[in-house]
């Protein structure tokens, strides 16, 4: 399981967050997804941590908390979605 970490402040960094996961449990990873483009944060992240337990922990404790001045949310994360392109949709069919 992972724990998705939304309305993050932009200055927020992988040690900001390992620091306070850490507060309920061993982290595994901390992912902070940045734009391709920019290279700048999302403002959303992933924490896995070292059983559901502590998970489950850190959502209870965290969820709405505020944090760097936003208020958190945090939950579950969703398995991702399959949004590969491509098959055939007729699309680009001149008459």
């Amino acid at each position: 399981m992972s724990i998705y970490v939304g309305n993050l402040s932009y200055e927020a960094t992988q040690d900001d967050l390992t620091q306070v996961f850490s507060e309920y449990g061993t982290i595994k990873r901390v992912q902070l997804p940045t734009d391709r483009e920019t290279g700048r944060m999302r403002g959303f992240a992933f924490v896995e941590m070292g059983t559901d337990a502590e998970e489950e922990a850190a959502i209870e404790a965290l969820d709405g908390a505020e944090w760097m001045g936003r208020d958190l949310k945090v939950n579950k994360a969703k398995p991702r979605e399959n949004r590969g392109g491509g098959g055939g949709g007729g699309g680009g069919r001149r008459y």
